[in-house]
């Protein structure tokens, strides 16, 4: 944002400059054979409303005062700039037809890569007992549907194999098919299966085998050998990691763009040079009060790696970044390309093409922003030009000539609507907020529930910002930390760049500013010492000052640092 507030200050001083000159010019050109061009009134190129009938002297700036000839000031409804050839080739002045076309866009979103929760599968204990033995011993081991899992010492289940096996000893009858079934039904509401029950014939020992109920990734063990379990204990989670969700939040401003089935294309830097495609999902109705956003899901294929010996790793691991891109194009609508739009974040202006070397400022009302278009609702009819190369110049002219009916253009002159700007920079503000204020209270769990809700904010405003934005994307990477030292370590760079981005916003936006805090302590780098400077700042949603490097050792250490 830097970058464009010093381009429009440049911008500015060269439109005023170029008034001058072309004023200064038109003031050398000798008069045409028979007539004399005697000047309207002379005006001060840099303050505007300085007039005088009489050459000499800004009473403000001390510049010389330009002469204004006829003809150089607009006909007509008294607001049109109309310019000479030569003005028009100094300022490069360039057009483009209103025209009716899809509207694309390309929305670049991060998320993680989550199991597919519609396959999770707790395993619990069905009778009391003693978990004598584990077969599978560690978190992420491969099972299939059927393995046995550990192996249990239960009376019940002892009881319930011996009628099992008296009943098969009887001779055949009605009867004994009766006893069997029931037999068969009270040894599987103690969790064998039907296959394990078969089986049990002829068998001794005095435990029975738990044995995996489907096919999949153990996510979770909560037995020992040597442990005695109730009923109803849970033993084992159990994910099918055959197909993941990559989860990504969507936020308001482009949930008008975003449908189920749309194709999403999603990158990890785990799979390097590898892309996965696959259409949206799910859409959650539900939005995120913090942060404006909605969850969207995406599922996808997991195959085996089948790298080296290691047949049982799949491609996407559970828990990884990702980046998607979804490509979105519309029904033709009537468009004009960005560039010809100014101040669209207030009243939007383009100038039109009205005759030769005349353009008249038109206010136009905007619908979707595409990637090089915006669509046009009214202001505009198909097959007018309109000036997409020159226009700022124009404008500035404008000013010089009319300084009571000129647009006043604000700093950001080609940034998005102003909403839209506070919108994403509050989702970002928010999300370190929260980061901060669970380091802050030295609560580990919290930051890393938080720390993902960050990393997506950081990675939407980074790509959003362009050139400025290169210094936050290369510190978005965030994840959940296993100390309170690592994660202040990650937090601090991502801090400091979304601290310096809070203090422009401040000056930008007042109504976004209010709501905004920036904190500095000069103690960081003891907390910190991997920081490059002593200062260490952050942001908070809310008062009062909570120090998110030093949490409780120094809680309030730091003063408010205004924009």
């Amino acid at each position: 944002m830097k970058a464009r507030i010093l381009l429009t200050l440049v911008a500015l001083a060269f439109a005023g400059a170029s008034g001058w000159y072309f004023g200064h010019r038109q003031s050398q050109v000798p008069a045409s054979a028979g007539s004399e061009r005697r000047p309207l009134f002379y005006q001060s190129p840099m303050h505007p409303w300085i007039k005088s009938d009489q050459p000499g002297n800004c009473t403000i700036c001390g510049m010389k005062l330009v002469p204004v000839f006829e003809g150089e000031i607009p006909a007509g409804d008294g607001s049109s700039v109309k310019l000479g050839t030569q003005s028009i080739d100094v300022i490069g002045v360039e057009s483009a037809t209103v025209t009716r076309q899809p509207l694309r866009r390309t929305i670049r979103v991060a998320g993680s890569i989550e199991d597919d929760d519609t396959a999770h599968r707790r395993l619990s204990a069905y009778v009391e007992g003693r978990i004598d033995k584990l077969f599978v011993n560690y978190v992420g081991a491969e099972v299939t549907a059927g393995q046995p899992l550990a192996a249990i010492y239960s009376r019940d289940l002892l009881v319930a194999r011996s009628e099992f096996a008296e009943a098969q000893k009887r001779t055949p009858s009605p009867e004994r098919e009766s006893i069997l079934n029931a037999s068969r039904q009270k040894l599987r509401r103690m969790g064998l299966t039907p296959d394990q029950i078969e089986k049990l014939s002829g068998t001794t020992g005095d435990t029975i085998d738990i044995v995996a109920p489907i096919s999949g990734t153990i996510l979770e063990r909560k037995v020992y050998p040597g442990q005695y379990v109730k009923e109803g204990d849970v033993l084992f989670e159990i994910g099918d990691f055959s197909r993941m969700w990559f989860v990504f939040d969507a936020y308001e401003r482009d949930l008008a763009w975003i449908r189920v089935g749309q194709s999403v294309e999603i990158k990890t830097p785990s799979v390097p040079g590898k892309t996965f495609t696959a259409p949206i999902a799910f859409i959650d109705p539900n939005l995120l009060m913090e942060s404006r956003s909605a969850k969207v899901r995406v599922v996808l294929e997991n195959p085996h790696a089948g790298t080296g010996g290691d047949h049982s790793r799949r491609e996407l691991l559970h828990k990884l970044f990702a980046d998607g891109r979804i490509e979105v194009e519309t029904e033709p609508v009537l468009t004009v390309a960005r560039s010809a739009v100014l101040a669209p974040g207030g009243t939007s202006l383009v100038y039109v093409l009205k005759g030769e070397r005349e353009y008249e400022p038109r206010h136009v009302t905007l619908g979707r922003v595409g990637d090089e278009v915006w669509e046009i609702l009214a202001g505009l009819e198909e097959g007018e030009r309109v000036v997409t190369t020159g226009n700022l110049l124009i404008d500035a002219q404008a000013q010089l000539d009319h300084p009571q009916q000129a647009p006043a253009l604000p700093v950001a002159i080609q940034a998005e609507r102003v909403e839209t700007q506070q919108a994403t920079a509050l989702s970002l503000i928010q999300a370190a907020s929260a980061v901060g204020a669970a380091l802050a209270a030295d609560d580990l769990a919290a930051h890393n529930a938080r720390i993902v809700d960050l990393h997506t904010a950081a990675m939407s405003v980074a790509k959003e910002l362009g050139e400025p934005g290169q210094r936050l994307l290369a510190v978005a990477h965030v994840g959940p930390a296993k100390s309170l030292a690592e994660a202040r370590t990650q937090f601090y760079p991502l801090s400091m760049a979304i601290a310096g981005l809070a203090v422009q916003w401040q000056r930008q936006m007042p109504a976004l500013g209010a709501g905004i805090k920036v904190f500095e302590c000069p103690m960081a780098k003891s907390a910190v010492p991997s920081a490059d400077t002593n200062q260490g700042r952050w942001v908070q949603a809310a008062l009062p000052l909570r120090n998110p490097f030093f949490g409780a050792e120094m809680l309030d250490c730091g003063k408010e640092v205004k924009p």
